[in-house]
């Protein structure tokens, strides 16, 4: 089983002079890799391969103009031309889009497939082409095989370190898939998640909780830089300032991701299978509305994070199409309201006279979607449906009870 390891490392200054490099060394490799690869298929319509670029590296660190290649690890360029690689290939299946060129404001970051050693009593790691090792804080340790390493350098100057390890064990076994161990979970923004058990996650709005702070610094820096002409290099105020409102969103940054680590940890050891929706979160940024918010929440991260754990600790996680009516439709009898309104916090089932709290019966209903193509609880719901002479919602019904304004994610908004 294959985990990734990240830990906060501290160079000194001659180490962020040749970090520095690597940057920008393997910046420039990515560039120019893929101009060859453009001009050659202008030239010959075929593709030039990465075999054929790494062929040339040797001959351009003999050359007077890049002989600085030298001063940086060799396997880290190699890794460039493999990740170009792979970016062509989505692109070909149709995955991804067509690779773009970097410069100095894109994600700094290199990787080192070999020839890193770890040192958990010292506290350092050595990379290769380094004559001292770097400092490093393990908040944790690790047993396994090291595959690859990436350095990486935030906005605000924190520099990082992702191991991916192979520990030698295999994926954990997953149960069998039951209603009575299954919950269901609806996202929102009021309430961050609220579950079929009618437990309620709050959002802790961490933006913007620090809006505010962050809105003076903001101010603060752009009345520095009103007079600066374009070219012009900041003054150490500026700098400063700058360096203040970087370290701030990576600190809301770090405190979204510690909150969604924990509820995702929380919820896998303790549920055996997870229902949720398939949401179009990158759609839903586009509400000018609503997209500060969803933003804050993480939505994608949290989805993300369930994702992979549930294979680490052996859970199952089942997702629902996302036109599915889960807010409109009775958990108990299947009737589907559909004057039910975004303003609508709670309503009363007018077949079966259930009240209904609007989040958590869109989690039952949640968890129940991810059943009703299983026998005995499709026969189940179909006769809670049929005792009050109503058909359960087929999925063209629920397509049409969807088609208001915003999804039904957003309800708790």
């Amino acid at each position: 089983m294959k985990k990734t390891y990240e830990y906060r490392i501290y160079p000194n200054d001659e180490q962020k002079v040749l970090l520095s490099k690597h940057f920008g060394h393997c910046r420039w490799m990515y560039n120019y890799a893929l101009s060859r690869k453009i001009s050659h298929y202008k030239q010959t319509t075929k593709t030039l391969s990465r075999y054929d670029i790494q062929a040339e590296i040797p001959g351009l660190k003999k050359q007077e103009s890049t002989e600085w290649l030298k001063e940086v690890n060799s396997q880290s360029l190699q890794a460039v031309l493999i990740h170009l690689e792979t970016a062509y290939n989505k692109f070909f299946t149709k995955s991804g889009g067509f690779p773009k060129f970097k410069n100095r404001k894109s994600k700094q970051s290199f990787e080192i497939p070999k020839n890193l050693t770890v040192d958990f009593g010292k506290s350092e790691i050595k990379l290769p082409k380094f004559k001292e090792p770097i400092k490093t804080v393990f908040h944790r340790q690790f047993s396994g095989e090291i595959r690859t390493c990436h350095i990486k350098r935030s906005n605000a100057g924190s520099y990082y370190v992702s191991i991916l390890v192979e520990d030698g064990k295999e994926l954990p076994s997953k149960p069998e898939i039951t209603k009575a161990t299954a919950i269901g979970i609806d996202v929102g923004i009021k309430s961050f998640a609220v579950t079929s058990e009618g437990e309620e996650i709050s959002n802790p709005r961490h933006f913007v909780t620090c809006q505010r702070r962050l809105a003076s610094v903001q101010r603060s820096f752009s009345r520095k830089i009103k007079s600066k002409k374009k070219g012009d290099p900041l003054s150490k105020n500026a700098e400063k300032q700058k360096l203040k409102l970087q370290l701030l969103h990576e600190h809301v940054a770090n405190q979204r991701k510690d909150f969604l680590h924990k509820v995702t940890t929380r919820l896998i050891r303790e549920n055996q299978t997870i229902c949720i929706e398939d949401l179009n979160v990158r759609g839903m940024m586009k509400n000018r509305k609503l997209s500060k918010h969803i933003g804050d929440a993480g939505w994608g991260m949290f989805f993300q994070f369930l994702r992979y754990k549930s294979d680490w600790y052996g859970r199952n996680i089942i997702t629902i199409g996302r036109f599915e009516p889960s807010s409109k439709t009775c958990s108990k009898c299947g009737y589907i309201k559909h004057d039910l309104t975004l303003k609508d916090r709670t309503w009363v089932c007018p077949v079966c006279g259930e009240h209904h709290d609007r989040d958590v019966n869109a989690a039952v209903n949640i968890r129940d979607f991810s059943f009703v193509n299983t026998g005995s609880d499709r026969n189940t719901q179909k006769s809670k449906s049929a005792k009050h002479g109503i058909a359960l919602a087929t999925s063209a019904e629920r397509m049409s009870a969807m088609a208001f304004e915003a999804p039904e994610s957003l309800a708790q908004g």
